[in-house]
């Protein structure tokens, strides 16, 4: 299906960023976001596809009013490209820690960091960024509670949790704005591009306008704001299109493969697979199936954790990376852990590290940070394992049972 769109692009010459993909790949995914909703509620939400999901952060922060001096509470525990564009913006992240069931903002200690940034500053915080980690949806209805008892703008990281839901409602459909990623890795892939939920037609097209360099209706170019070349290629929105065709494959598949690693891991001791809260109020799209192993758990090989440094980015990472110094940093995974993703990497299956939280990140290191614990601890014992599309039941069989032999 993704080649029949892509053909038509070449085939009509639109394969620059707007056409028939574009225009077709934003419609279906307002039908998803705005069918997709826990009650009789009308939504009317309008999307526009762009270039990244950082992309899509950026938009929707500038268009909170976010500038230089501002300050932005982000989810600590995440990838920095929730935390990044803050910084574009001339802005300041304060960082909130997470709560131990979902892994995402702790509600709490979110309202207490905007008390004490009121108190500190003299000003809120001109948003709030929760992020769906690994797919988990975070406390939606508290989140937004407390944003709207003070004020501040919400602008939902849903880049990992494309298809979650809480209580019955997809993510990104909650706040003003809703963040998609459809990176290569994600629950669809455009190969790279992203996406910004808007409330509705009014910010449709302001965003719109500062995704497009911002150009006015003159038959020349006039730039009245500063805008961003941020829209989706129209062979990139094509892939997007046959993709939607399978996303509830897609979400069923990760469903299955995470039941999987509940199952076949249940009985091995000091490992334990994250799962959702079982309340009833959380519908996972479990991107990514995430372990944590016991401190005292014994693998293989783990007296020889980090005593190589690393040559290349641990996942591919594209580019080029500083060589490091020293195999240490100040916070890193535990050695059984590190000892568990060598032995899973020379078995050729990739596992990775959980999100280093952004408070221990040295480019954050003077920021303000309001923490508990819970990520750093987590960072420490955690792992993701893989879940994609192309991971069968016997991958996953031969996965655990990899973990299981590595347990010395």
């Amino acid at each position: 299906m993704e080649q029949k769109y892509v053909k038509e692009a070449f085939d009509t010459n639109w394969v620059v960023p707007l056409g028939p993909n574009v225009n077709g790949f934003e419609k279906d995914l307002e039908d998803f976001v705005n069918t997709n909703r826990s009650n009789d509620t009308n939504l009317n939400k309008r999307v526009v596809a762009l270039s990244a999901g950082t992309a899509a952060v950026h938009l929707g922060l500038l268009n909170c009013g976010v500038k230089p001096g501002d300050e932005v509470i982000v989810q600590s525990f995440t990838f920095c490209a929730s935390t990044h564009p803050v910084t574009y913006l001339g802005a300041t992240p304060v960082l909130v820690d997470s709560e131990p069931d979902t892994w995402n903002i702790d509600p709490k200690l979110l309202e207490k960091a905007i008390v004490y940034r009121k108190a500190k500053t003299g000003k809120y915080p001109k948003a709030i960024v929760p992020v769906a980690l690994y797919g988990m949806p975070y406390k939606a209805d508290l989140i937004m509670g407390i944003a709207n008892k003070y004020g501040i703008p919400v602008v939902e990281d849903a880049a990992e949790g494309f298809g979650s839901k809480y209580k019955g409602q997809v993510l990104g459909t909650f706040g003003k704005y809703g963040v998609l990623s459809f990176n290569g890795n994600k629950m669809i892939t455009t190969s790279g591009g992203g996406a910004l939920i808007t409330e509705d037609e009014e910010h449709w097209r302001e965003i719109m306008m500062y995704a497009t360099q911002y150009r006015e209706s003159y038959p020349y170019y006039q730039h009245e704001k500063i805008g961003y070349n941020y829209r989706m290629s129209n062979i990139c929105a094509g892939i997007g299109r046959g993709q939607m065709t399978i996303l509830n494959d897609h979400l069923a598949h990760h469903k299955h493969i995470q039941k999987m690693y509940e199952e076949l891991l249940a009985d091995v001791p000091g490992i334990h697979v994250h799962s959702q809260p079982n309340t009833g109020e959380y519908d996972s799209n479990y991107w990514l199936c995430t372990i944590t192993i016991d401190e005292d758990v014994k693998v293989k090989g783990q007296e020889d954790a980090y005593k190589t440094i690393v040559t290349g980015a641990v996942g591919g990472a594209a580019g080029v990376i500083h060589a490091a110094e020293s195999a240490h940093t100040d916070c890193e995974p535990n050695a059984n852990v590190e000892a568990m993703r060598v032995v899973l990497d020379k078995a050729q299956i990739e596992a990775r590290p959980l999100w280093k939280p952004m408070h221990k990140q040295p480019c954050y290191k003077d920021v303000p940070a309001y923490v508990n614990g819970v990520s750093e601890a987590l960072f420490k014992v955690g792992m993701c394992l893989p879940a994609g599309p192309y991971v069968s039941d016997e991958d996953v069989r031969y996965i655990v049972e990899t973990i299981k032999s590595a347990i010395a």
